[in-house]
């Protein structure tokens, strides 16, 4: 089955003044859509490698298939990371979880901040479960794919390419992030944080 585009679960104004509609309506409908295209097309062409047997071209497809496939699942987890009704901070065991791991709220949202804010080009602020030391990480990750780790589970994650917030900031990336944060549905956080840990 081919990947398809998930619709957003609010207006694409619902985010407003912090994030404005029309980046919304480019950012979903024409980039996200380009990385599901990407991604089919990837999986299209090592299929037919498959039938054919012939893999002289798979490395560049398998790059295609990461970056493609990343960006897709990226976004899939930053639209439903936010919300019109977000912000604040988080309660409960993932609120207790932040404080255990980074000593408060705020010290994690200075961690993340800077992280998101220090991506070399283009990429992704990332809260994540980190399965094998048990804790809750930030990562700085380079496009889509570069600089994760393996076995951790994204969380939170912030979409940092120019695209996201270029119409509104221009060049002022911490001026998006900290708007950022009056959207963030932790709700939602708090889900994947609870899946995650019960794995």
């Amino acid at each position: 089955m081919p990947h398809v585009l998930p619709p957003l679960a609010y207006d694409y104004a619902a985010l407003e003044p912090h994030i404005d509609e029309q980046t919304m309506k480019l950012h979903h409908d024409l980039h996200h859509q380009a990385y599901v295209d990407g991604l089919n097309g990837a999986e299209e062409k090592l299929a037919k490698m498959r039938e054919t047997g012939d893999f002289s071209a798979v490395q560049a497809v398998q790059r295609a298939l990461a970056f493609h496939g990343s960006g897709h699942a990226n976004h899939c987890i930053f639209w439903e990371n936010m919300g019109p009704n977000g912000g604040g901070t988080p309660a409960g065991d993932l609120g207790a979880r932040i404080q255990r791991d980074f000593g408060s709220f705020d010290a994690f949202q200075a961690h993340f901040s800077a992280a998101a804010a220090t991506v070399e080009g283009n990429g992704w602020g990332i809260l994540a479960w980190d399965s094998s030391a048990g804790q809750l990480i930030v990562l700085a990750s380079m496009n889509h794919q570069n600089q994760g780790l393996h076995g951790s589970v994204p969380l939170l994650m912030l979409d940092v390419w120019e695209h996201a917030y270029y119409l509104k900031y221009q060049n002022k990336r911490p001026a998006y992030i900290k708007a950022w944060w009056n959207v963030v549905n932790w709700e939602n956080v708090a889900e994947r944080f609870a899946g995650a840990t019960s794995m």
